[in-house]
């Protein structure tokens, strides 16, 4: 096979056309190597990003089951408070009850009785005077 030879061109004797070819291809060269970088440098950001999604997604789902374990701990002390109210409310009733006994008691003996007084649940700021959710506790529970 015979090579091919190209003809020797004008451009090719005369030194000023050789320095233009000979910085045209150094330019080309440098925008070789320079659009390598630039695709390298992108190649790197989209890693980081990749990388940086993967992370985000992974402590946005701990964080998502962080408030899932709360909210249900948030329930659980709820129902739990709702429990108590009533069985407040429940042995206030059972108090005002009894000392109207101790009333009668007192009206009918003459016996002065040491009558409790009964707390006043507006007095406890803390305390809602109406639940959210009421749960009726029963007077079973709470016999001896």
């Amino acid at each position: 096979m015979a090579s091919v030879r190209r003809p020797a061109s004008s451009s090719d004797s005369d030194p000023r056309y050789a320095s233009i070819d000979e910085r045209k291809r150094k330019r080309m060269l440098s925008n070789r190597e320079s659009a390598r970088r630039s695709r390298m440098k992108k190649q790197k950001q989209l890693e980081d990003l990749v990388n940086e999604e993967s992370t985000l997604q992974k402590e946005n789902s701990q964080l998502s089951e962080r408030i899932n374990v709360t909210t249900q701990h948030y329930i659980q002390m709820e129902s739990a408070n709702n429990v108590l109210r009533a069985q407040a409310m429940e042995l206030t009733e059972r108090l005002r009850y009894l000392n109207s006994v101790l009333h009668i008691v007192e009206e009918v003996s003459g016996y002065a009785v040491d009558i409790p007084e009964i707390p006043d649940p507006q007095m406890e700021p803390w305390q809602l005077t109406f639940p959210i959710q009421p749960i009726m506790a029963s007077a079973d529970m709470f016999e001896c």
